[in-house]
């Protein structure tokens, strides 16, 4: 399955005691890069929802962000009648230093280390609820970014059907042009020798002129054969279309045979190759274009890889 690496997922998971809320970004990256923003009361869930992504994708980078909310509770929370006894003992010996020093307000003394241990977040309900919300994302991430694959495959079938075309014209053309080319030859033979010796072409045999001419065409056609060129370029075509066919269905993990997109990328790079050798070997202005812009669609289609995960 083709997807891309930008993608948003987000969900909400709630408890009894509050809710929680998670998101997950996804932009591209050379490998899996994962950001965490987490409360520090839900920092131990780090790990596991690390092994939950890593499970999953093979490149991007993606920013996990998680927040929560707690509902307010009916009943104040009791405060330590004898933690209080000591803290105004403190507060009298520090006033007799600093008569200045201002007594604690009631919200400072709800909010004391150590006095809101019976409202601190229950660890194993927590976790199992941040959970439960970064499945529902990475869901609703995969599927977008499946979505969005689908549309750059589309992108990529479209340009690999100009360069299928673009191919099918170069076959047909080469013929032309070793014909063109025996006529310019026969020709340009023709003008040098009247030149040399006016008349002097009634006396080159048929066989003598043949022979000369076949093996100039000859040279020229090994100089512009770029049948193995096409060829490459046909059978790179067949492995474009079974990387963005392959695996067709709901994803459920990785690839098992790795990263489509590093495997485009790298299909693309040798495409691009045979392209210039193309081009080297060009022999008239036609076939000169026609590896410009294999190029240019090659260059389109590399360019909608870097977004495939």
């Amino acid at each position: 399955m083709i997807r891309s690496m930008t993608a948003f997922g987000n969900a909400r998971s709630d408890l009894d005691s509050g809710s929680i809320a998670l998101e997950l970004r996804s932009v591209n990256s050379r490998y899996l890069d994962l950001y965490f923003r987490l409360p520090d009361e839900l920092r131990h869930i780090e790990t596991p929802l690390r092994e939950l992504l890593t499970a999953s994708l093979e490149r991007g980078k993606v920013e996990v962000r998680v927040s929560y909310t707690r509902h307010a509770g009916t009943e104040l929370p009791s405060l330590d009648s004898a933690w209080l006894d000591r803290l105004a003992e403190q507060l009298n010996v520090a006033r007799q230093a600093m008569p200045d020093v201002t007594a604690p307000r009631l919200v400072e003394l709800y909010n004391w280390p150590g006095q809101r241990g019976n409202d601190a977040l229950d660890p194993q309900a927590w976790s199992a609820a941040c959970m439960q919300a970064a499945k529902q994302a990475l869901d609703q991430m995969q599927e977008a970014r499946s979505r969005e694959g689908a549309r750059l495959a589309g992108m990529m079938r479209e340009c690999a059907d100009g360069v299928a075309r673009i191919v099918a014209d170069v076959e047909v053309l080469l013929p032309r042009l070793l014909a063109e080319h025996k006529e310019k030859l026969a020709a340009k033979l023709r003008e040098s020798v009247d030149a040399a010796a006016p008349g002097g072409f009634a006396h080159i045999s048929g066989a003598e002129l043949s022979e000369r001419l076949a093996q100039e065409a000859t040279l020229f056609a090994l100089r512009i054969d770029v049948a193995e060129e096409l060829s490459r370029l046909r059978s790179h075509l067949e492995e474009l279309q079974h990387l963005l066919s392959d695996g067709k269905g709901k994803p459920t993990g990785k690839r098992a045979n790795g990263s489509a997109g590093k495997r485009l990328d790298f299909l693309f790079q040798e495409m691009n190759r045979e392209a210039n050798t193309l081009g080297s070997k060009a022999g008239s202005l036609e076939v000169t274009r026609a590896a410009m812009d294999l190029k240019l669609l090659i260059e389109q289609m590399r360019e909608q890889a870097q977004n495939i995960e």
